[in-house]
């Protein structure tokens, strides 16, 4: 039987546990749901406002702050490693060259020989104060099995000493009386982000469908632009309005309001069809396959401007980079249809797990770098979360506020389908 989880997360101000939401397949099945309320975030303090996301260690290159992970087996691996570093121009003392499986999955205790021990160890030698990890696609992603926490996610707080929440085996559900100890220590923050600080490190992967689709994300990154949008929000009527399932739909509908009062173009579809927009999109977020009328045709649609940002609410959104066909819609098309950053779910997260997308969009558009925004946004660690693309990309600089794109007059959001 699952343990009540109860108020494991009011300390924190945004979620009152009643129930433990997650989707299995399409349609979506609902099953001992979790019901999340969504307090807004918290304001900025002044010292905050003044220094902006950009600043933290200005004397240091950013790149600087990058350790780049290659497997030496996988040649996607290697050539993908070897364009980030060139492209950003990481210094050649945060490369770390791993020896481990090319596949998807691996057992956990290979996990720690080969990968996490070879990054610890160049973590303590390196001169350069690390916060970003980037993996590549050649490396796995998930450990032990298909319904295994996330091999970016462990890497992210494997120097916090707490175990992860404690999964029932052989079947889906939580077993776990004290689950409150996985809460992200970044999710929320308003201000830059530093190891130092939070004692994550905050991890993204280079990956894709091919080596091509990685390498692609690297140029979308490098030429990604403040565009206004369109910021497509696709929210879907016919979802039950309470539970987990309702409280993502407020999250879509409250990053409308927060785009909207910031000058940005916004689509907030709130009919029951699944949208394609009008045209290349700066920013995405639907229930992908979750949707009551999903339409792969109309997902396959979809286009991105250089710097556009994305999340589904879908459970296993992440769980192959290999091409495939059935199962639940893959974030993989959306990396090959232009996205530059995106978040998935190697396994079933469940909805407490869910990007926010009202912190997300917030946080990316007020200057915060791509893993910035996409961790700030995240509630738990050590969890099921891939975060995909170049961590330090950020269309929407810190000096030259997103106000200033419209100071005359405010937008008014799109409200599709009324």
């Amino acid at each position: 039987m699952i343990k009540r989880l109860g108020d494991w997360f009011k300390p924190y101000g945004f979620i009152d546990w009643t129930r433990v939401g997650f989707s299995v397949g399409v349609p979506a099945i609902a099953a001992a749901m979790i019901a999340v309320k969504i307090n807004e975030p918290k304001p900025p303090t002044a010292k905050e406002k003044n220094r902006g996301f950009a600043s933290v260690k200005a004397a240091k290159s950013e790149a600087e702050r990058v350790l780049v992970v290659m497997n030496d087996d996988s040649p996607d691996s290697v050539r993908i490693a070897a364009a980030y570093m060139k492209a950003r121009s990481v210094p050649a003392a945060n490369l770390v060259r791993i020896k481990t499986k090319t596949t998807e999955e691996i057992k956990t205790a290979e996990y720690v020989e080969s990968i996490q021990k070879p990054i610890q160890n160049a973590l303590k030698k390196s001169k350069n104060p690390i916060d970003f990890i980037v993996l590549t696609r050649g490396i796995p992603i998930r450990l032990d099995d298909i319904g295994g926490y996330s091999v970016d996610a462990t890497l992210a707080a494997m120097e916090i000493d707490v175990a992860p929440i404690k999964q029932k085996v052989g079947s889906l559900g939580i077993d776990d009386s004290n689950p409150e100890r996985c809460v992200n220590p970044y999710f929320r923050s308003n201000e830059p982000f530093s190891h130092a600080k939070f004692g994550l490190y905050l991890v993204t992967r280079l990956t894709g469908y091919d080596a091509d689709d990685a390498v692609k994300l690297i140029t979308k990154s490098l030429n990604a632009k403040k565009y206004k949008g369109p910021f497509l929000l696709d929210s879907q009527p016919l979802k039950p309005r309470d539970g987990g399932y309702g409280e993502m739909e407020k999250t879509l509908s409250q990053a409308a309001d927060k785009l909207t009062e910031a000058g940005l173009d916004v689509e907030y579809d709130v009919s029951p069809e699944f949208v394609q927009g009008s045209g290349p999109l700066m920013g995405y977020a639907s229930w992908g396959s979750n949707d009551n009328r999903f339409s792969l045709n109309t997902y396959r649609k979809l286009r991105f401007k250089a710097g556009a940002i994305s999340e589904t609410f879908v459970s296993t959104s992440g769980r192959t980079f290999e091409r495939t066909s059935g199962g639940q819609s893959l974030i993989a098309d959306l990396i090959s249809q232009g996205i530059t950053g995106v978040k998935g779910y190697v396994s079933e997260p469940y909805t407490f797990a869910l990007c926010r997308t009202q912190i997300l969009f917030d946080r990316y558009t007020k200057g915060a770098c791509l893993a910035e925004a996409f961790y700030a946004a995240s509630p738990v660690m050590k969890w099921k979360d891939i975060v995909i693309g170049d961590p330090l990309c950020r269309p929407f600089k810190a000096d030259a506020p997103f106000a200033k794109f419209n100071a005359s007059r405010k937008k008014k959001r799109v409200a599709v389908g009324k």
